[in-house]
């Protein structure tokens, strides 16, 4: 069974004695050591797989995970694992423990947009960027477990003070619409686990060996959990990267490495560092780069692929001429080797940079997909009918109900929504709940809240039925209802209302097939479509050019990568450099390079527009870093190079197509 492992990796799969840290190099196989760890423990150990939990941190990876073990763990032997993000098992355990936690099992999770509205409306400031700062300010307190009182003692400038101020209204807010957001699926199991212990002690009997990858992306709060599920036995295996640390924006910590030995003293460590994917060359140039940084752990990564091409580093006179440049070297490299374009990637410090890239690709007929674009689930008309979801699993969902009632228009506009508003606020009730109260009769107009009460009875029935029947039955009725089809086209141009409604019955027919595949009610459903909402971006498997920033592209690798404006100002960003925080960047760089397998092309400009204005630009530092095994090219005075360059691929492309020269 673990003949195909290398003698680390086989080390990581067998060692059961307590804690262990897995230091996964990129492209090592730390994938390959989780599922086989699984079924070692379960076909070799005698372990049940229902006590054994694999978390990660994308829907995606938990997917590609569970595939794995389920070739490897056939005949019903894999039954009852638990393979999922964070966040899922975060719900997983608060609608479990939903009593404990004051909130119903059907509760809500709020989207990003959610958020920003709640926030705006309790600040009373419609500047959309100052309210978002504020929303990030709340999300980081949540990430470190800061409690609202704390943030006030925290809090060191203006966004900052006004965010710990209103941080209490905001809970209260989302404990009246039975919500939680993002942070809560893990600050609420952990909270929970410190008040009751014997809630803890139920989750430890449950899953009582932990594997969680990419451990180094973890936030405080998430390594809380671990070490509560963990309990005193450390039952766990993590796998990370301390090289591969790149979100500490977004709250990662990457002292939750260090402070593993510290709380597990035994802590044993493994170091996988043959590489599977890239060439030595590749490799050498990361292992140099990365060696700039202080370093947590020493590795050296190494692979049997052989020295492989050098890294190509190409200088452009601008952005323009950069993106025209990769378009052409793509068209010809792809010609010339009959490659797919699936094959080739381009990544970038920032979104911004896509624009021109996706115009030439676009002049040179080559067809490119965005990691990281606007998600399908982000699209008004899929909001839409979620709200109506939302609305039937949890009827004190507020911003589910005044979305839905309002789309489509049902005669119930802005004033009747704000009459019934201010009674549910006297009442200190949900705007669903007070529809139906005889005090309401009082605040709103007769025939108005019989259209409420109307809209209520509709929600009412789909509730009661959703445990019951088939989802598929129920998402059918419910457009039907409502109308939302001929809303559409009475609201939308043609085109448009055609595109809209066909994007409503993929969500539908999608979600009918999960229901029948997964045995899941529209209830169960709606909280996995959340999740999946705040967590994937997009779907795979079209044969394009992938476009990524470089952190929409970890964990992906591709055969021919192009890295552009690796200039000083974008890579290392200027932030970064004023800041004195240049080692993420260069981490962010290492992803970059360490996502080659075949081939790696690096470009800058010497100029650039910023703020509407060209200025001179110089390469980044990270492009020295990279030691010896680069080919520079390009740059104003390198016309006869490209000429030559022309000519040999010219007489390669009429050799290929079998035509001698003239």
């Amino acid at each position: 069974m673990l003949d195909r492992l290398n003698t680390p990796q086989r080390d990581a799969v067998k060692y059961l004695d307590g804690p262990c840290l897995v230091l996964a190099g990129a492209g090592s196989g730390k994938t390959r050591v989780i599922t086989q760890k699984i079924a070692y423990m379960v076909r070799e150990c005698g372990m049940q797989a229902r006590n054994i939990a694999a978390i990660t941190f994308t829907n995606k990876a938990a997917r590609e995970m569970q595939e794995r073990v389920g070739k490897l763990l056939e005949g019903g032997h894999g039954s009852g694992l638990t393979v999922c993000t964070f966040h899922a098992l975060g719900v997983r355990i608060v609608r479990q423990e939903a009593k404990l936690a004051g909130l119903k099992p059907q509760f809500s999770i709020l989207d990003s947009s959610d958020i920003l509205q709640i926030i705006g409306e309790i600040a009373g400031d419609a500047d959309k960027a100052r309210v978002k700062a504020m929303q990030w300010a709340i999300s980081s307190w949540k990430n470190a477990m800061v409690t609202p009182a704390e943030a006030e003692k925290l809090a060191n400038d203006e966004v900052t003070y006004a965010a710990a101020k209103l941080y209490p209204a905001y809970e209260q807010t989302l404990r009246a619409y039975q919500a939680v957001d993002f942070d809560d699926l893990i600050g609420l199991p952990v909270t929970l686990f410190e008040q009751h212990p014997e809630a803890m002690e139920r989750w430890q009997n449950k899953l009582r060996y932990l594997l969680i990858d990419e451990y180094q992306d973890t936030n405080r709060a998430q390594y809380k959990l671990l070490r509560q599920l963990a309990g005193v036995r450390g039952a766990f295996t993590a796998v990370g990267d301390d090289d591969q640390a790149i979100y500490a924006w977004r709250g990662a910590d990457v002292e939750n490495l260090r402070q593993l030995q510290v709380d597990y003293p035994k802590l044993k460590l493994i170091k996988l560092e043959q590489n599977y994917r890239s060439s030595n060359r590749i490799l050498g140039a990361a292992n140099t780069l990365i060696g700039n940084n202080e370093k947590l752990f020493e590795k050296k990564l190494w692979s049997e692929h052989g020295l492989g091409d050098a890294i190509a580093i190409n200088v452009c006179r601008d952005a323009e001429n950069e993106a025209e440049w990769v378009a052409t070297k793509i068209s010809a490299h792809r010609f010339e080797t009959r490659s797919k374009f699936s094959d080739y990637a381009i990544l970038y410090r920032g979104n911004h940079q896509a624009r021109l890239i996706e115009q030439q690709l676009r002049n040179h007929k080559i067809p490119y997909v965005i990691s990281g674009g606007q998600s399908f689930f982000d699209r008004a008309e899929i909001k839409d009918i979620l709200c109506y979801l939302r609305l039937i699993a949890n009827a004190d969902d507020d911003l589910a109900f005044i979305r839905a009632i309002t789309t489509p228009r049902r005669g119930i506009g802005a004033a009747t929504i704000e009459s019934l508003g201010r009674y549910a606020g006297q009442r200190h009730i949900s705007l669903f709940a007070a529809a139906f109260e005889e005090g309401a009769e009082q605040h709103v107009n007769a025939r108005q809240l019989e259209a409420v009460r109307e809209f209520g009875n509709f929600i009412n029935r789909l509730e009661f039925r959703a445990a019951k029947e088939p989802a598929k039955r129920l998402l059918e009725e419910l457009l039907t209802e409502t109308g939302y089809e001929t809303w559409l086209l009475e609201s939308c141009e043609g085109r448009e209302a055609e595109t809209k409604w066909k994007n409503v019955r993929d969500l539908v027919d999608w979600l009918g097939r999960k229901g029948e595949e997964d045995n899941k009610n529209l209830l169960e459903l709606t909280q996995m479509v959340a999740l999946i909402t705040l967590l994937d971006k997009g779907e795979e498997g079209a044969d394009a050019v992938q476009l990524a920033t470089l952190h929409a592209s970890k964990g992906l690798e591709f055969p021919h990568v192009f890295l552009v404006g690796v200039e000083e100002g974008l890579l290392p960003h200027q932030s970064s450099i004023d800041e004195d925080k240049i080692e993420e960047e260069r981490r962010l760089m290492y992803v970059g390079v360490t996502r080659a397998q075949r081939a790696l092309t690096i470009t800058y400009c010497e100029r650039r527009k910023s703020a509407g204005e060209l200025r001179t630009v110089e390469a980044s530092r990270f492009i020295a870093e990279l030691g010896e095994g680069t080919k520079h090219s390009g740059g104003r005075n390198a016309a006869p190079v490209a000429k030559e360059d022309a000519q040999a691929r010219l007489a390669n492309l009429r050799a290929m197509l079998g035509n001698k020269p003239a």
